[in-house]
């Protein structure tokens, strides 16, 4: 008889093998290692780089070079060991700890990351995974499996809030309304901004954006300005381009005001970002760069979450099974939802109210 873990064990995997092929396998578990538990995967969302990896094979200067099990914002129940039963969310990023980054606390910049779901890191898009204990975080009942496969994104969120050091009684632009930007203009006014506008292409995010919270969602077309108006209106104080777009970039360049802020949270097609400098360099202003999360972030996220200040649920617009990862891809790539869910086991929904 096969024992828990033991590698002829078969599970259900999601693999990508080039650009638009994903494919279903039935593999060996992975044995967890030293400190490590093993996960019943029950959600996973698909994000914007699952789509740069689904349509390019590739995000920044990481390329496909072998079969690759994607997704990094997960979900679970542990299977064995002290914390079995437990429901958790998990931190996608296992980080050496020695390196400078590391010792400085900036965990997320380590120079030795492994990040699920990126490089050679298989991710979440199986029915059973080993991962730390140390990234597993206990969930409390209020949020429900696939709720939590929100949190990473919202820990991102809340990085890119920091970074765009918003205030009470401000004002603020979130130009590109995907998940990470609609969980911004939550955000913003989580925290008392007084005008939030929000962006987008897509009508149904530019509902969602207003949804939200927004105080105006604009949609906007391909090389067109979408914050228009005279110049002395557009005086925001932060300005968040979420979309990976030189359009959207140049949209919030525009809109913020003299010694404001530009908080970069979008990831370009090709690893390239353009602007015309002119502007900005008037405007004296400081652009930042987020990338992932921090330590705290996801802790931060469940808090929010689970005392109901920032409500997940309404950003879930599709749900597949992993039988169905492809269609799950196809969704993604098509931008016909806001966030694709994918459940390699059965979840727990959050209980009603």
């Amino acid at each position: 008889m096969t024992g828990p873990g033991e590698p002829d064990e078969q599970i259900e995997v999601a693999r990508l093998h080039a650009p638009r092929d994903v494919r279903l396998h039935r593999e060996p578990a992975d044995i967890a290692g030293p400190d490590e538990v093993r996960l019943h995967v029950t959600s996973v969302g698909l994000c914007g780089s699952d789509r740069h990896w689904y349509e390019e094979g590739s995000i920044g200067d990481a390329r496909l070079t072998r079969p690759l099990v994607l997704g990094h914002e997960f979900a679970g129940v542990i299977a064995d060991g002290e914390r079995a039963g437990e429901r958790v969310v998990a931190d996608p990023a296992i980080v050496c700890r020695e390196c400078a980054p590391c010792r400085a606390g900036q965990w997320n910049l380590c120079r030795s990351i492994r990040f699920a779901g990126h490089g050679t890191t298989d991710g979440a898009l199986r029915s059973m995974m080993p991962w730390p204990s140390r990234l597993l975080q206990p969930l409390p009942d209020r949020i429900s499996d696939d709720e939590a496969a929100l949190l990473e994104p919202l820990g991102i969120a809340l990085h890119a809030l920091d970074l765009g050091r918003a205030r009470a009684g401000g004002s603020a632009v979130v130009c590109g309304c995907g998940p990470i930007g609609l969980l911004l203009v939550g955000l913003l006014r989580v925290v008392g901004v007084a005008t939030v506008v929000a962006s987008d292409r897509l009508p149904h995010r530019v509902a969602a954006a207003a949804a939200m919270g927004a105080s105006d969602a604009v949609e906007v077309a391909a090389g067109m300005p979408g914050i228009t108006g005279p110049a002395e209106e557009r005086q925001v104080d932060v300005a968040f381009e979420a979309a990976g777009d030189d359009d959207a970039l140049a949209d919030a360049i525009a809109a913020v005001r003299p010694g404001g802020r530009v908080v970069l949270v979008g990831i370009p097609p090709d690893d390239r970002t353009s602007f015309r400098a002119g502007l900005a360099r008037q405007k004296g202003l400081s652009l930042m760069l987020c990338r992932r999360m921090r330590p705290l972030d996801l802790e931060r996220a469940i808090r929010l979450a689970g005392d109901g200040t920032v409500d997940l649920a309404p950003l879930i617009s599709h749900r597949y099974p992993i039988a169905q990862a492809p269609e799950a891809f196809a969704t993604l790539a098509a931008q016909r939802g806001l966030k694709v869910i994918v459940n390699p086991t059965p979840t727990r929904s959050r209980p009603e109210a």
